[in-house]
């Protein structure tokens, strides 16, 4: 497929990485010829230099002949330009915008086909929906929901004098008390798909699916947090602060934002009247303990600064803060931020990533198409969720009797309401929804790919 990516900055480049990957035939617009250059050497790639919201340079880059548009640049007017202008070219061309702004919501929605829009992404709002479910929802580093929320997969680190220090994956359930499976392994920053013999270590990170109140048992019984948040310190005040405080405020949490631009803070307190801003700077350990450091819930560092987030959480960690969440725009070298306590990592930057991917893949086969993705284990595998239909192959046959592809793991079918965590005599039918893990190589489109 024919894809445009305007905009070569950081979800332009992972976005230009991973569809490349994936054989489609990509053309990267900017306007910065350095940057440019260096995605050529790095990926197979073509390469526009210009504006590209411009006629001109839209059909430079082969606007009348591509699939789809994906207008990830810095400015929302510029990408929302740029998709109009494509599709006022291309009328059966797909359009994806970054649109950022909190003022633009409403009317892109209402004038989205005037836009000539597909889909709008805000990174932001994405990233703020994220954190507010694992404040909602403490205890894991990570969630992802699939069938509806009936089913997840969630990322726990084995600490030292956990429970399940040197425990064989055979032997988890007497300790946990609940089915669930383990489906992926990070250690040492490589992941493994691990078998019943394996033993879990003091550091690694694990990804257990499960229905959602088999989780709650888990955690119960691994004798973890799962108090609800109900006084949260905020540190910066960007959007994904502004998105965050008006989902708590409206859940009924006590909220502080800690920013230290003046003219910001006061453009919060009149956004959030309900919510506690505080101009002050978040790295100063005497600012945060005034604000309440110590009696607090969670802690969530939102500066603009990766490097700042990282010591803020630090700091929280340190200080016995139950729960802390890092914000992190380059989360790529996980060897690094795996050895610090940073809590849980959300990026913005891969959610919208995910949101795209998705999107790709059921324009590539319209019927059966994955109904959410998720990836795990730092980026090293995936989590998609399928429906069953009339073309399923191998339907009513006992998963034993398969033979699925290398790498392949059935996580969960539910049927109807009901989930279950599969073994060798468990069959599937239509209208189930299957989650499929995935560290193999190639990309499944459908769910008769898993089959070998």
């Amino acid at each position: 497929m024919h894809i445009i990516i305007a905009g070569d900055g950081k979800v332009g480049s992972t976005l230009a990485r991973q569809l490349a990957a994936e054989k489609h035939d990509i053309t990267l617009i900017d306007n910065n010829h350095s940057v440019l250059t260096s995605s050529m050497e790095r990926l197979d790639v073509m390469a526009v230099h210009g504006n590209c919201a411009a006629m001109d340079t839209l059909l430079q880059a082969g606007v009348k002949d591509a699939e789809l548009l994906i207008a990830a640049t810095s400015a929302d007017e510029v990408n929302l330009l740029c998709c109009t202008t494509a599709h006022g070219i291309n009328p059966k061309l797909h359009t994806i915008a970054r649109i950022r702004n909190p003022e633009y919501t409403e009317q892109i929605f209402a004038l989205r086909n005037i836009f000539g829009l597909s889909m709008s992404i805000n990174p932001e709002k994405q990233a703020a929906r994220e954190i507010a479910r694992l404040l909602k929802y403490p205890g894991f580093l990570r969630r992802d929901t699939f069938v509806k929320g009936r089913v997840e997969i969630v990322e726990l680190r084995i600490e030292e004098g956990s429970k399940l220090c040197n425990v064989s994956l055979s032997d988890m359930h007497s300790i946990v008390k609940a089915k669930v499976l383990v489906c992926a392994v990070l250690r040492n920053g490589t992941a493994v798909a691990p078998n019943g013999n394996f033993v879990l270590q003091e550091g690694d990170r694990i990804f257990v699916t499960a229905p959602t109140e088999n989780l709650t048992i888990l955690l119960k019984n691994l004798g973890i947090i799962t108090k609800r948040a109900r006084h949260v310190i905020l540190c910066g005040g960007g959007r994904v602060s502004y998105y965050l405080a008006a989902q708590l405020d409206k859940d009924g949490v006590a909220v502080q934002i800690i920013e230290s631009d003046h003219n910001r803070c006061l453009e919060l307190a009149e956004l959030l009247p309900n919510v506690a801003v505080i101009h002050g700077d978040a790295t100063d350990q005497n600012v945060l303990e005034a604000e309440g450091l110590l009696n607090s819930d969670a802690l969530v560092s939102l500066t603009g600064i990766d490097e700042l987030n990282m010591i803020i959480s630090l700091y929280a960690g340190s200080r016995g803060v139950p729960q802390v969440i890092t914000k992190l725009g380059h989360a790529e070298n996980r060897n690094i931020i795996d050895n610090l306590s940073l809590g849980s990592i959300v990026c913005p930057k891969d959610l919208c990533c995910n949101q795209i991917i998705r999107y790709v893949r059921a324009m590539q086969n319209q019927t059966g198409a994955a109904v959410s993705l998720h990836t795990i284990a730092d980026g090293q595998a995936e989590a998609v969720e399928f429906m069953v239909d009339e073309r399923t192959l191998h339907c009513d046959t006992p998963l034993k009797d398969l033979k699925l592809k290398p790498n392949v793991l059935i996580a969960s079918i539910s049927h109807g309401s009901k989930t279950e965590i599969p073994n060798g005599n468990s069959t599937f039918r239509k209208g189930d929804s299957l989650v499929i893990v995935t560290s193999g190589r190639g990309v499944l489109h459908q769910l008769n790919d898993i089959f070998a």
